[in-house]
């Protein structure tokens, strides 16, 4: 865009998330016991006005006359819109500093509060046409200045009239009367603004519709700040992941989509062919096949521990980066771990179905304390080693076993060897991965190994346990009680019936994979996995990533940003450098890491270059994926 074209910025709704005047009634009406009606009826008239049910003058008179401000509450909106300002524009600041001389913020609403949000952007006060208040000598508002145009019907066309702008005129904003602009031929193009508010009877009257400012500079090519519109890219997530999840992507620009439920292998494929972040807990199946639709799709985050469920070499060799979360929902599957060993050594559960029948059974027979008892742990990561610790705090002898070396935690005695440790354990608790090469693990000879009237646990994966195998050992006496959260096969939905030869048996916990269901985990785990996302997308950091190389990566400042993503070939580190120094091109920083199948060069390179560099880039033979960021 030329410097002879002007952007008109509206302010409420627009350039704050807010309609000014409706917080200005939260501030005035704090602690009113009508508080809530008289909100609604300020709300009501903005959004009849915002429409064209009413005219703007009708609406000003109507919400004025209802609030009665005083200085002091104008003031207080100031401070507090300063905080209300829309999230891509905060993005964006460097575009209101560089554009200054071109952008105009035009409102129907007033200086005494618009003027001090706006000039913090370094948008200039002659740029800036409002309303202004009369106030008496105690501060009271007791009306407006009527005689300018923009306290009136078609206000702002006629300040853009009088303005007579030298150049094309292009408006942002979400209300009708930021159409009327455009309608009466003073715009080149209205772009309806809907990152905060929707108002359908605008959107239909737009050039075009921008869910964010970001898209309005990229349509425009004017990006300053970001590289890539954020609200162009897709983010579906599925399971029921915890809202925290989307409303942190969607604060940051992203487009969310939620679905409840997983999804089967063929509708994932069509649906995934515009996704570009994937969000799925244990149920859904990222497959090869649906990787091989996938053509947009960046990252994948994984809202549990295991990453099982997904094809992570086919991942890999797509360049999509997986991230999940691998300490979010410790804590609570510990918790539940710990109370299932209690509940099954005083066999609560069955106690308590005798008393919904009627049957009193007080016995001490077969009721034992968990202070003294041997616990061994299979699987020593991070939900093992927590349990470990919690475990002895409660006065419990602990035994682990893992293929890999571990520091043991406490008191804790690492075992030999598997056979070892069920041999000598009360309590067997499992907490291994769910590598295909553990499918089975404790089957017929492994309960054979454990003590007679052995407590069994697995909060872990469903096929590490051979069901039929711990079907007799429960009936044999082997397993004097178990608790299962996880199996084979699993209901897609909770309208689906479980099936499992488990249900009915004595001193028996069954749990619908509920270990890490806690409201705090959820939680946790919907704001950890987002975080690793926006570092990845807005950064190229790969910190967390389970299957692309690991680079935590310094902020970008002054520079774009290469990323190459490419087979684990030799040589592609040279020809990157070779052709950046072909064109001259200063390289401010470099960072480089790889695996066995794939090389991660991240580039840092001064604002200035010849954009030929960007198309040789990505034509280096073994390229996989290659994008900027700046």
């Amino acid at each position: 865009m030329d410097f002879n074209k002007f952007i008109v910025i509206d302010f409420d709704s627009t350039f704050t998330k807010v309609e000014a005047l409706d917080l200005l009634a939260d501030i005035i009406f704090d602690g009113h016991p009508e508080k809530t009606g008289i909100k609604q009826q300020i709300a009501d008239i903005t959004s009849k006005a915002m429409e064209g049910e009413i005219s703007f003058r009708q609406a000003l008179e109507k919400r004025i006359a209802i609030l009665k401000p005083h200085k002091k509450h104008l003031e207080q909106l100031a401070v507090r819109l300063s905080d209300q300002v829309s999230e891509s524009f905060k993005r964006n600041q460097s575009f209101f500093k560089k554009y200054a001389d071109n952008i105009y913020v035009i409102s129907n609403g007033f200086h005494i509060f618009i003027d001090p949000v706006v000039t913090a952007f370094g948008i200039k006060p002659e740029n800036i046409f409002a309303n202004r208040f009369f106030f008496d000598e105690h501060g009271n508002v007791t009306g407006f200045d009527t005689e300018n145009p923009l306290s009136d019907n078609n206000g702002k066309v006629e300040q853009l009239k009088r303005l007579n702008l030298p150049g094309d005129v292009y408006v942002i904003g979400d209300g009708y009367t930021d159409y009327e602009i455009k309608a009466a031929g003073l715009a080149n193009k209205f772009y309806a603004f809907t990152e905060n508010v929707e108002r359908s009877a605008v959107m239909e009257k737009a050039d075009h519709i921008t869910p964010s400012l970001d898209e309005f500079l990229f349509l425009n090519k004017l990006n300053t700040a970001i590289s890539y519109p954020k609200n162009r890219i897709h983010v579906l997530l599925l399971e029921n992941i915890h809202p925290v999840a989307a409303n942190i992507l969607r604060t940051d620009g992203f487009t969310v989509e939620t679905l409840p439920h997983a999804l089967t292998e063929e509708e994932l494929c069509r649906k995934i062919e515009n996704v570009s972040v994937l969000g799925i807990r244990s149920k859904t199946q990222v497959t090869e096949k649906v990787l091989q639709h996938a053509n947009r799709l960046m990252a994948i985050g994984a809202f549990c521990i295991g990453t099982n469920q997904i094809d992570l070499p086919a991942a890999t060799q797509k360049g999509v980066a997986v991230f999940n979360a691998p300490f979010s929902n410790t804590r609570s599957v510990v918790e539940l771990a710990l109370a299932e060993m209690i509940a099954l050594m005083r066999k609560l559960v069955d106690k308590s179905n005798k008393l919904h029948q009627g049957i009193w059974d007080k016995s001490a027979e077969g009721s034992y304390e968990i202070r003294g008892k041997r616990l061994g742990i299979v699987g020593y990561g991070n939900i093992g080693a927590q349990l470990s610790v919690l475990a002895e705090a409660l006065g419990m002898r602990v035994f682990y076993y893992d293929v890999e070396e571990k520091l043991a935690l406490g008191n804790a005695t690492k075992c030999k060897s598997l056979k070892e440790l069920l041999e000598l354990s009360d309590i067997v608790s499992l907490h291994i991965d769910g590598r295909e090469s553990n499918t089975n693990l404790i089957s017929d000879r492994e309960f054979g190994w454990m003590r007679q009237g052995v407590i069994f646990l697995n909060l872990s994966r469903g096929h590490v346990v051979d069901i039929p195998a711990l079907r007799r050992a429960i009936g044999t006496g082997k397993v004097a009680g178990c608790a299962i959260d996880v199996f084979p096969h699993e209901p897609t939905s909770n309208n689906e019936e479980f099936i499992s030869e488990l249900r009915g048996l004595p001193n028996t916990i069954l749990t619908p994979h509920i270990g890490g269901s806690t409201r705090e985990a959820q939680e946790n785990i919907g704001m950890f996995v987002p975080s690793r996302i926006q570092d990845y997308i807005n950064t190229g950091s790969t910190s967390g990533s389970v299957n692309l190389p690991n680079l935590a990566l310094p902020a970008l400042e002054n520079a774009h940003r290469l990323i190459h993503i490419h087979e684990n070939v030799p040589g592609i580190l040279a020809q990157i450098n070779r052709i950046l120094a072909n064109h001259n091109i200063n390289v401010v920083g470099q960072y480089l890491k790889t695996n066995e199948l794939i090389g991660y060069v991240i580039t840092d390179i001064d604002k200035e270059y010849n954009k030929e560099v960007i198309r040789e880039l990505r034509k280096i033979e073994h390229t996989i994926k290659f994008r900027i960021l700046y």
